[in-house]
């Protein structure tokens, strides 16, 4: 097996974890893509509809702060979902700006086989792994995350 530090180019010598964190992330998108298409899915909207499982009936907003992702990549993706027959989106009573997100039949059909393919992609990512190393790798990622948000909410507010 070729040392992974030989991999990166010479531009990212100085950045070898970033670097690794986008390669990895990037091998377990595309992994996780082509499971997702085998329910005609897209990467990201498994997440909308797992905080649908968690909590239907939602609003846009609520989703978009679980999500994390941006106002126009959820939009397009509840389009896309309401289209395909998998959720509904309506005014809400209270405020007819509020757009209210429920899943339709369909939509909770799939619950058990998102369920399956997380368990899967998780069975393959760990399988060269310990359970330490998994509880280390876990602990070190979302360290990471928090570090990111952390300096991006800092710069937001210095600008």
């Amino acid at each position: 097996m070729t040392d992974p530090a030989s991999r990166h180019p010479s531009t990212a010598r100085d950045g070898r974890l970033s670097y690794a964190v986008f390669q990895l992330a990037r091998a377990h998108r595309g992994h996780a893509a082509a499971m997702l298409r085998t329910m005609n899915l897209h990467p990201g909207q498994e997440l909308l509809l797992m905080q649908l499982f968690d909590r239907d009936g939602q609003t846009q907003s609520e989703l978009l702060d679980s999500v994390g992702l941006d106002h126009s990549t959820v939009s397009k993706s509840l389009r896309r979902m309401q289209d395909a027959g998998l959720l509904t989106r309506e005014p809400a009573e209270h405020d007819r700006r509020v757009m209210v997100v429920r899943l339709t039949d369909a939509g909770r059909a799939l619950r058990e086989p998102i369920a399956d393919m997380w368990r899967a992609l998780e069975e393959l990512s760990i399988q060269n792994l310990t359970a330490e190393q998994v509880e280390t790798f876990t602990r070190t990622a979302y360290a990471i995350e928090q570090s990111i948000k952390n300096r991006g909410r800092q710069t937001s507010t210095n600008a």
